[in-house]
């Protein structure tokens, strides 16, 4: 190995008094495992700062299954910040892994998590701080092998050259077999080359390398991914997909930080996936089928975690919680146990039409914070071609519920852009706030301090989703969208924020690029750019100055629309919903016609079930 493993703590030590927030740099924390001495290293990165990855949850999940694994071990490692970065490279001191301060270059295996679009620099800074060959295809025999995994792997074209491998879908079982894999081949020392195609023979693995890309008349401009002659990879990598989350270790956050970080709380994943089909969101179409946990497992995990890890506050975690067939049962039995020890049971993920009088209660039990919910659109016409289901009826309901319980704050959540609006629904954003407002004052009274955030997110076209043909607004009409939003809110009591138009512009450009978008990436962090989620960090003039560099004009690609029979960038990749049905869909919201769940009615052939070979929980409860 070009890098030894051994402990460079003391190389790290003298920078911490000259750095922000140095316990972002300390090991040993409470429920760290101890590493075994086995011959097999892996170590799972975050490309972000220490308090933005430590609560990463499927990070957790993975760091406890391989070091459950004899002969292996799992470290972690983040990105340092920009101060401690400089640092580092002013005195040649590679990236380290946190449990034993290892060059994570010294590892056998690296797993990248991909968290988000705008996280595509920091993933070009970590490989070369960690003086690992940056581009996949240059790295030598005895470097790591490094590979991806996450929610934003769909499309991951413009940073596929980056990686070994890729793997599509639930992280459970695979990334051990991954591992295994690498492992038996180095013990062989079988060629990289080959040790890749065996890679691609794991269900759920993509292997960039072995696939070219054609660009003729049925594709778009950035071509479609084909089997190089030989490779023996798959035409289509369909994702991998644990059938049941009742036989998988609920209680995966076991780590107590040093330092306060996001969602500083206990989570527990009781639900995995999502049958709403709500045509914008990538996340409902990526995780299906639906899969829950059942009620006393999660109580009792509850129980144990928070015992464990000392916090005083759970989180249910999913996609939407109060989808859960048993969620108020849940609700209340936490209650009664948890209700003398002063610990708060949120639930983040609330839908209007499933937050009932008795679930509202229940949570409302609790410290009266706020309630956050989504009608993504301000009018009943662009909820049905979002296929939002969700009516005006609904929010009056929900917000009612709340009210009653004694909440006097809500956050309300909408995206703007989305295919099809136009400026009677801007304003409507900003009157549906208006509404919810005056329901607490009836309420309440006509002078309880009631008040109503909203957030407005502009809308990105994201891969695999009814909506991935659409084109995404230009810059200058969301500016004019934003403030006819603005001069629309005349109530004191709704207060507004909005996403940056221009960061949004950057995540749709990385969305819809293919694999010719990596010389944007890699021209955008020589500019600078790293760190790009964060507003103080993120510099549109940077990834301006880029583009200009590689011949790429940011506006006309992120506003470009697909044909519908165009072969798309990550058509050789699927989450197991058909094109077919994404299409379909794409028709049903032209017409705004709406579509219903599927596990409350019947099947809606979205094709995952049979091609996944799996069954969905809900359904097959409420059959």
């Amino acid at each position: 190995m070009r890098f030894a493993r051994r402990n460079c703590f003391e190389q790290i030590e003298p920078l911490l008094g000259r750095v922000e927030h140095p316990s972002r740099y300390l090991n040993h924390e409470w429920g760290a495992q101890e590493q075994q001495d086995g011959p097999f290293h892996v170590c799972l990165l975050y490309a972000d700062v220490y308090e933005v990855g430590q609560p990463n949850l499927g990070l957790s999940i993975l760091y406890n299954e391989v070091n459950a694994q004899e002969g292996m071990s799992c470290e972690r490692a983040y990105l340092p910040w920009v101060d401690m970065s400089a640092l580092m490279r002013e005195r040649d001191i590679p990236l380290l892994s946190l449990e034993t301060s290892s060059p994570v270059a010294s590892f056998d295996l690296v797993g990248i998590t991909l968290a988000h679009e705008l996280v595509c620099t920091n993933i070009v800074e970590t490989l070369d701080l960690a003086q690992i060959t940056i581009r996949a295809e240059e790295r030598e025999q005895d470097e790591p092998i490094v590979i991806a995994g996450g929610p934003s792997v769909w499309n991951c074209e413009p940073v596929a050259p980056m990686f070994d491998a890729v793997l599509l879908g639930d992280g459970e079982g695979a990334l051990v077999e991954i591992a295994a894999c690498v492992r038996d081949a180095r013990a062989q020392d079988v060629p990289r080359h080959e040790l890749l195609m065996r890679l691609s023979r794991i269900a759920g693995v993509y292997v960039p390398s072995l696939y070219e890309i054609v660009c003729d008349e049925t594709s778009t401009r950035w071509g479609y991914a084909v089997p190089k002659p030989g490779s023996g990879a798959p035409e289509v990598v369909y994702k991998r997909c644990v059938e049941s989350l009742a036989r998988t270790e609920p209680v995966a956050q076991r780590i107590v930080p040093y330092m306060g970080v996001v969602q500083d709380r206990f989570a527990l994943e009781i639900l995995r996936g999502c049958a709403r089909a709500c045509r914008f969101c990538q996340a409902g179409m990526t995780y299906r089928p639906v899969r829950e946990r059942p009620k006393d497992q999660i109580v009792e995990a509850v129980e144990r975690g928070l015992c464990e890890s000392g916090f005083d506050e759970c989180s249910l975690s999913s996609l939407s919680t109060t989808d859960h067939s048993q969620c108020a049962p849940i609700l209340r039995e936490l209650g009664e146990r948890l209700d003398d020890r002063g610990v708060r049971v949120s639930i983040p993920s609330q839908r209007l039409d499933s937050f009932g009088v008795d679930m509202a209660s229940i949570v409302g039990s609790s410290r009266k914070a706020g309630l956050t919910f989504a009608p993504e659109a301000g009018t009943q016409r662009l909820r049905d071609v979002i296929n939002k289901n969700v009516t005006d009826e609904d929010l009056d309901r929900a917000a009612q519920n709340a009210f009653a319980c004694g909440y006097r704050r809500m956050k309300l959540y909408f995206m703007m852009g989305l295919p099809t609006e136009d400026d009677n629904d801007v304003e409507g954003i900003s009157s549906t706030a208006t509404h919810v407002v005056e329901l607490g004052r009836e309420q309440l009274g006509p002078r309880s301090k009631v008040s109503v955030s909203i957030s407005v997110a502009v809308f990105v076209p994201k891969s695999h989703t009814p909506f991935q043909w659409a084109g995404q607004l230009p810059l200058e009409e969301v500016h004019r969208r934003q403030q006819l939003m603005l001069h629309a809110a005349t109530n004191r009591a709704v207060r507004i924020s909005y996403h940056d138009a221009e960061t949004s512009q950057i995540e749709g450009v990385l969305s819809k690029m293919g694999r010719r978008g990596f010389d944007l990436v890699m021209e955008a962090w020589r500019c600078g750019c790293r760190f790009d989620a964060w507003t103080d960090q993120f510099s549109f003039e940077r990834w301006q100055q880029a583009a200009q560099a590689v011949g790429i004009d940011l506006e006309d690609v992120a506003c470009e629309s697909f044909p519908l029979d165009a072969r798309l960038p990550w058509d050789h990749t699927s989450p197991g919903v058909s094109k077919g049905y994404l299409q379909r869909e794409w028709r049903r919201a032209m017409r705004q016609e709406t579509t219903h769940d599927c596990t409350r009615d019947t099947c809606v052939g979205c094709g995952v079930c049979p091609t996944l070979d799996v069954g969905n929980d809900l359904a097959e409860t409420r059959a």
